[in-house]
């Protein structure tokens, strides 16, 4: 089977070039959808032989069904631009795809945080639909957490992709405010509401959420910046929709 590699971009020089090698001459065809590019994000992809353009960013679900679209093929492997793909998981598509029944395959994403992998918790391995048949479904339209909508049977594979997510803490948080306005203008498009007790139980919610029951007290120093970075994501998300409200 012949797999398409479809990849959005914007400003992505620090991963590209790593993300771009891993599935280089494995997959038929890669796609790279940029939303404005200042950087060399566009030239290293040149470079590789993708079939680049451009789209105006209007929300993840939207920008992803449009890059779904530019495929030739029908097999689509969504590659964020900071997922390098492992030769084993490369190997393992390999095999499933020569006789399958599935339309589906989910991918497991390892995260790697503040220079080290997350062996602990949901980060490690853990499972995302980004394989799948377009004849069976697309992205739907949401601004961010967005889903592949599959009209068929999926599988979760063993090997993973490695998620070079953050260069750096200051990168973190500024993906936390950009997120965190995202989210709360879909939340607000959905009628959602924040109390001041939901915003203030947010934080220590989401804490213990992530520290204990997801066990990343397991993972030491990086558990814990992650639980932090994740609680002020959940509480800032609700303080803008609770200003959205106000407005």
């Amino acid at each position: 089977m012949k797999v398409s590699v479809v990849i959005i971009t914007l400003n992505n020089r620090r991963t590209i070039k790593e993300v771009l090698a891993a599935v280089a001459g494995w997959a038929d065809e890669i796609v790279v959808v940029d939303s404005g590019s200042k950087d060399e994000t566009l030239t290293v992809a040149c470079e590789f032989g993708c079939k680049t353009m451009y789209r105006q960013f209007d929300g993840f679900g939207t920008q992803k069904h449009f890059a779904v679209d530019q495929a030739k093929n029908d097999w689509i492997f969504i590659v964020d631009a900071d997922e390098v793909v492992t030769l084993e998981l490369k190997k393992e598509i390999d095999d499933v795809l020569q006789n399958t029944e599935y339309q589906g395959f989910m991918i497991p994403n390892t995260l790697m945080f503040l220079g080290g992998m997350m062996r602990y918790g949901r980060e490690y391995k853990m499972p995302h639909l980004r394989l799948f048949n377009r004849k069976f479904g697309n992205y739907n339209d949401r601004e961010v957490h967005e889903d592949i909508i599959l009209n068929g049977k999926t599988l979760t594979l063993k090997n993973h992709v490695l998620h070079y997510s953050y260069a750096d803490l200051s990168e973190c948080f500024q993906k936390i405010n950009n997120y965190s306005s995202r989210g709360a203008k879909e939340l607000h498009k959905r009628g959602k509401k924040a109390s001041l007790f939901k915003i203030i139980t947010k934080f220590p919610i989401a804490f213990f959420t992530e520290y204990f029951i997801r066990l990343n007290f397991l993972n030491g120093y990086r558990g814990f910046v992650w639980a932090f970075s994740q609680a002020v994501y959940a509480t800032l998300k609700y303080i803008k929709l609770r200003e959205l409200a106000n407005e």
